[in-house]
């Protein structure tokens, strides 16, 4: 018996990947993008294969990843923003409503989005997490769209025989 084993794929050569960066807490958001693309590069991926847009904060990136989803022009996307906890019920509201929206857009349209939008306590915890969380989104994006690619082919050479 031979089970056959997806290997993790961080081999980023000619994949194209779509980057949406919240502008608000721009620091952190900047600190996400500049380690999303130091990894990106690192993993092969071309500066001309990485398109980058900007939208006012994390409510907002859900819909600039569908316009770049609905393009066709993508391998997989990227999300970066924070959201760091505030004195009223407003973080609770922007993280559960982002991330969920980013999640939808990935499923209707069967495109990896790595979600790096950072959700702390304040703003210490977004700062020490966001090297490593950028970095960790560019990892996600390229071997998942590399898993994708992969599963797209296991039906390759398979006939339907109209059942």
């Amino acid at each position: 018996m031979s089970i056959e084993v997806f290997q993790a794929d961080h081999g980023g050569q000619g994949l194209r990947i779509g980057i949406v960066q919240a502008r608000f807490n721009a620091p952190v958001c900047d600190a996400l993008r500049e380690s999303c693309l130091g990894e990106l590069k690192r993993l092969g991926v071309e500066d001309e294969d990485i398109f980058i847009c900007t939208v006012p904060g994390a409510l907002e990136i859900a819909l600039a990843l569908q316009k770049l989803a609905q393009t066709g022009e993508f391998d997989a996307l990227i999300a970066l923003g924070a959201v760091i906890r505030g004195e009223t019920y407003h973080f609770e509201l922007v993280s559960n409503e982002s991330g969920a929206a980013i999640t939808r857009v990935g499923l209707e349209h069967g495109l990896p989005i790595a979600n790096a939008v950072l959700t702390t306590e304040n703003d210490a915890q977004a700062e020490v997490r966001a090297k490593e969380k950028g970095a960790d989104a560019a990892r996600v994006a390229v071997e998942m769209a590399n898993l994708v690619e992969s599963i797209a082919t296991l039906g390759d050479g398979v006939e339907d025989e109209g059942v």
